[in-house]
């Protein structure tokens, strides 16, 4: 037997030995999206028009790394399944100020290939109704509207195609295929290498900051110069040059300056966005002082050359092989950059 004929059987086996035992609790009933501020790819949708459907409900914001780590999965059962009856109903709730930009979640929505529904939930309020806590937030409700499994964070793949696969059977779906989706992700959507990562997220405004050297409250909402600081423990940060350590974000205001992050991590991202919005500056990325080559990510190339045209999150560096504690530095060539989180994969 073939090694593709081998594990397509092996799949299926394990599918119908977990997916028979298991019991599905019932978690109450599929909360509305009548607090839905916008629908994108769709008319609005309810629970009860959703009766007969298996739905699986997925809360999303467009810069989570987390979440950009599931949607290969996301898009693949998309595709698999909703001819058999699964609806999925993305529901796309901001974190950051950017995210509430309608024009920024139409154009990554698209520029993802997001083609399942999305609830546009800007006021928080199907996030609410579902007394959801977590990007990303997987539900899933069976074709009665009842809520019989929910996931959060990455992960766990096969155990939730395993569920809708159930829940699609239960409603008499015929032929449904018991292998397992499998999916090629690149960039941001690939998994993290969680053997090698030290470095957790950090964000860079003062609300939630942490790790910053430099960190003072007399500091905060008001150009200074800061100077950066080359011997930097694990998971602490710096600035370089006259920047405003903003509530929401560290903002550059003058041509030059720099951010700098001692990190363990194959991957390296940040969000960031340029103002005023539409503005394109550029920067560069240096790890340990020097260009990435092989290491750079998907948005530099191997000098560390890139260009801040958007407001997003950004691959700086994926590296291969051994991964130890570097220095990563990005280097803008123009005021106005926002720089908001480090991500780390």
């Amino acid at each position: 037997m073939s090694d593709d004929r081998s594990r397509g059987l092996f799949r299926s086996i394990a599918h119908r030995l977990a997916g028979d035992e298991e019991e599905l609790p019932d978690e109450g009933r599929l909360p509305s999206f009548a607090r839905a501020t916008g629908w994108l790819n769709s008319e609005p949708l309810t629970p009860e028009g959703l009766r007969g459907r298996v739905v699986l409900v997925d809360f999303w914001t467009y810069t989570c790394v987390n979440w950009l780590r599931t949607l290969p999965y996301l898009r693949a059962w998309h595709e698999k399944y909703t001819d058999a009856g699964l609806t999925i109903v993305g529901v796309h709730t901001p974190e950051f100020g950017f995210e509430h930009d309608r024009r920024n979640v139409v154009d990554r929505t698209a520029a993802l290939g997001v083609r399942y529904p999305v609830a546009v939930d800007d006021e928080y309020g199907v996030w609410g109704d579902f007394a959801n806590h977590y990007w990303p937030a997987v539900y899933l409700a069976d074709a009665h509207g009842r809520l019989r499994y929910h996931h959060f964070g990455e992960g766990e793949y096969a155990r939730t195609e395993m569920m809708i696969q159930r829940l699609l059977k239960d409603t008499g779906a015929q032929d449904v295929d018991p292998d397992l989706v499998m999916v090629d992700p690149v960039g941001l959507e690939v998994a993290a290498d969680w053997r090698d990562l030290r470095s957790p997220e950090t964000y860079l405004g003062y609300a939630q900051s942490s790790g910053f050297v430099d960190e003072s409250a007399d500091r905060y909402d008001r150009p200074e110069r800061y100077r950066a600081d080359r011997h930097l423990p694990l998971n602490a940060w710096t600035l370089d040059g006259r920047w405003t350590h903003a509530r929401h974000a560290a903002v550059l205001d003058e041509v030059g300056g720099a951010v700098a992050f001692a990190f363990q991590a194959r991957d390296a991202n940040l969000v960031m966005g340029p103002t005023p919005e539409g503005a394109s500056i550029p920067f560069r990325v240096l790890l340990d002082g020097e260009p990435p080559g092989d290491a750079h990510g998907t948005d530099v190339d191997a000098d560390g050359r890139g260009v801040l045209d958007r407001q997003d999150t950004f691959q700086l560096v994926r590296q291969s092989g051994p991964i130890r504690q570097r220095v990563l530095e990005l280097r803008f060539d123009a005021p106005g950059a926002e720089a908001y989180c480090f991500t780390f994969g």
